[in-house]
């Protein structure tokens, strides 16, 4: 039985009758007691909704968002576009579009505020964001207009800010260009091609005084390497060699195309433009192909800046193997920002570094913060940079002074903060999340006011049925480690804990480990499932973590596992000691370093009694060579590679003391991850079962270091779930691939009732 329908517009059409309006189908939820509440399941957790960052109107009286809805039957999510009133709040909200298993999204509004536009597969044989074409509708109803027709689909569209221009991207990505509408004649007027250039357009943005577009391409195209493809030649060259890609302007009032970059040192990426239009930031990345992986680019680039009235290129930066943020502008263009590791050393605490646009010498900002400071906005008067942090187990709002480098917390929330400013309105649109429900969106009226929650106008309500889903209570808590240093993590409570009742404990391990879990809806892995099951859940935010200082984070460069492991244990020691877990019923899991550290685990201790481990790796030294990455492990062991010092990456391999391993133990990879790849799991499965160790061992279909679909991921969840049941509370049996065959006939059962029921009559619908 479903908590809520699935049909958007059928409970749109109820809501006209109820409140006489196209209203928001909020799924209405009756007030539920506690004792009426249910457990949370993880089939919840594969329908929670995700509503988008709302786009601001121009007049600052309305937002636009779309909400994403998961769809079991399909496997996939679909969008619908929602109008709300930034005074009246969530309760002022419509649905503008109805689409049944298609998507509407990347609401645009007009510079005068007059209509919208977004871009939708509505019209398309199967959903697919390869399909979309835009559509242009007015705030105040009336269907939606489609103005576009590109044969395969537009990509990336934006308004010039003279609102004369609309602008989209659109043809085959080896093809790719940039076409316009002029607004005056948006709904008659054919798609203008702007630029005919010989390679295809990847990115672009318009100058914030609309005389250009500037947009990147790259050097040549493969033509060869294409139609090898083609005539399904389909070898994988690893680290294939990219051509440079450069920066390009296109002036729009001659559609003449002009080259700003030339260098055969670098390709260019990040393009950040002032707001005068008179200077350029941009990347260059390392013209080695061994260096211009996705994983590895951002730490083998550089900034630089260029002055458009001359062409003039300015190297801002020269460091090896540090990544720079974006080239960032103050709001009156008179000041150049960038964050970067202290004092340029890898892995420390970010740093802005901020200088005179014209030239002088580079300040840098935040040394007095034990966090990472980096640019999020400008005030208007450029004496303040705001940013969002992770602080312990929080996420905060904290404010820059540019003139001292003094760093002040702004919000002191429970839970995790994020805050942008709108560009054109200087609205403060806030997305919080905190251990009770999911992320929504509010509307913060200042800055001064920003650390008051009670003042927040709430924008977007997307899941309101988890008020009727039983919670463990949430809460930080802090430790003693073997060293003497408190740590912290997050520990969820049984649903109905009691004081003095001893519970079966799960370590859930984040990964990263340069990552935090922080006080948020269903932390760690679906941790609030376990809780809803009797079990309590500890989320150790062990050494090597973010979001507690740079020692905290960089502790266990050199000396991998033993202080982190340390961390976890005296955790679960603590929460014994406290009376709140059972350490005869234990089990431990996580994903990538989460994974890490479980095998570690597997191997050091016999006390828990099962383990499930995704993702990790077993033999460092094997691992080093099969990953896409490579630095930061080499910063992890000392700074030297396996070949230099193959000892120090052998002692650290859990494969090392597979020996000392009797906990059953659960395995689990994508079978083509590229960070952790399948290999370091057939390591692992093939050394227990010759140790005659209980494993099991499941292998995902896809090419991503997580899993890439919902059925999957599902499946995961309830096989470790099970795993932890009978090697825990000893229940028989283990997986039964019935159960979750069931879960899916029951849920194309609703879908079929629903389909049944009578239609409501009611007046035409609008979008």
């Amino acid at each position: 039985m479903k908590l809520f329908p699935r049909s958007f517009k059928q409970l749109c059409l109820i809501a006209v009758l109820i409140c006489g309006s196209v209203c928001l189908p909020r799924f209405i939820v009756q007030p539920a007691t506690a004792q009426s509440k249910r457990p949370m399941t993880f089939m919840d957790a594969q329908e929670i909704r995700n509503a988008s960052a709302p786009a601001i109107s121009p007049d600052g009286k309305w937002a636009l968002y779309s909400l994403s809805v998961p769809n079991w039957k399909a496997a996939k999510r679909f969008n619908d576009l929602y109008l709300v009133s930034l005074d009246g709040g969530v309760a002022s909200t419509r649905q503008m579009t109805f689409t049944k298993e298609k998507n509407e999204g990347n609401a645009r509004w007009s510079r005068d505020g007059k209509f919208f536009v977004f871009a939708s597969d509505r019209e398309a044989p199967t959903a697919s964001p390869a399909q979309n074409q835009l559509y242009l509708m007015r705030a105040d109803g009336g269907e939606a207009q489609k103005i576009t027709e590109a044969k395969d689909g537009v990509g990336a569209f934006a308004f010039s800010k003279d609102g004369k221009w609309l602008a989209f991207s659109a043809g085959k990505d080896d093809e790719q260009q940039i076409w316009g509408l002029p607004i005056a004649e948006i709904e008659t007027a054919k798609p203008v091609q702007l630029t005919k250039h010989a390679t295809p357009v990847t990115s672009w943005q318009f100058s914030p005084d609309s005389n250009r577009i500037y947009f990147l391409s790259p050097d040549s195209v493969d033509k060869d390497n294409k139609a090898r493809i083609e005539q399904k030649f389909t070898v994988r060259i690893r680290n294939e060699d990219p051509p440079l890609a450069h920066l390009w302007a296109l002036d729009l009032a001659d559609r003449k195309e002009s080259r700003l970059t030339s260098s055969a040192d670098y390709s260019v990426s990040n393009v950040t433009v002032s707001k005068d239009a008179k200077w350029i930031g941009f990347s260059g990345s390392s013209k080695d192909r061994y260096q211009r992986t996705v994983t590895e680019a951002g730490i083998y680039a550089d900034l630089y800046l260029l002055e458009v009235a001359t062409g003039k290129i300015e190297r801002l930066t020269d460091n090896k193997e540090i990544g720079e943020s974006s080239l960032n502008f103050s709001p009156d263009s008179k000041w150049i920002a960038f964050s970067a590791a202290d004092n340029f050393e890898y892995f420390r605490n970010g740093r802005v570094n901020i200088r005179p646009i014209s030239g002088g010498q580079w300040k840098e900002l935040g040394d007095g913060f034990d966090g990472d400071v980096s640019v999020g906005f400008w005030s208007e008067d450029g004496r303040t940079i705001y940013f969002n942090e992770g602080w312990r187990a929080t996420s905060q709002l904290f404010a820059l002074s540019v003139e001292t480098g003094k760093v002040t917390p702004l919000t002191k929330e429970n839970g995790v903060v994020a805050i942008s400013q709108d560009e054109d309105t200087k609205k403060l649109v806030v997305s919080y999340a905190d251990s009770t429900a999911p992320a929504n969106y509010f509307i913060a009226p200042s800055l001064a006011s920003v650390g008051n929650r009670a003042g927040w106008k709430q924008l977007t309500d997307a899941n309101p049925q988890i008020k009727n889903i039983a919670l463990g209570e949430t809460e930080a808590i802090q430790w003693k480690s073997s060293d003497g240093k408190m740590v912290e993590g997050v520990l969820v409570k049984p649903v109905g804990y009691e004081r003095g009742k001893r519970y079966p404990l799960i370590v859930q391990i984040h990964g990263g480990p340069a990552g935090a879990d922080v006080l948020r809806f269903n932390p760690g892995y679906g941790s609030q499932t376990y809780a809803g099951a009797g079990y309590a859940v500890l989320c150790p935010n062990y050494r090597g973590s973010t979001n507690y200082g740079e020692r905290h984070k960089m502790e266990i460069g050199g000396d991998y596992f033993r202080q982190g492991y340390d961390d976890i244990m005296t955790g679960v020691d603590h929460l014994i000691a406290m009376g709140l877990a059972d350490g005869d019923k234990m089990g431990a899991m996580g994903w990538s370093a989460g994974g890490h550290w479980s095998n570690w685990i597997l191997t050091h201790t016999d006390r828990f009694k099962a383990i499930s481990t995704g993702a990790g790796t077993v033999n460092w030294v094997s691992m080093y060579a099969q990953s896409d990455v490579q630095r930061n492990r080499e910063f992890y062991f000392g700074g030297k590679t396996p070949y230099e010092d193959f000892a120090k990456w052998w002692d650290f391999s859990p494969l090392k003391f597979i020996k000392n391993a009797k906990t059953p133990t659960l395995i689990h990879v994508v079978d083509g991850d590229p960070r952790v790849p399948r290999p370091q799991s057939e390591e692992l499965h093939m050394a227990l079962k010759k140790l005659g160790v209980p494993t099991e061992f499941m292998v995902y279909p896809g090419n991503t270091h997580g899993i890439p679909d919902p059925r999957n991921q599902l499946v995961k969840a309830v096989a470790e779930f099970n795993w932890f049941e009978k090697w825990i509370r000893g229940k028989q049996g283990w997986f039964e691939w019935k159960d979750l065959l069931k879960t899916l006939k029951d849920e194309k059962a609703d879908e079929k009732k629903e389909e049944k029921k009578e239609p409501v009559a009611m007046p035409e619908q609008k979008g």
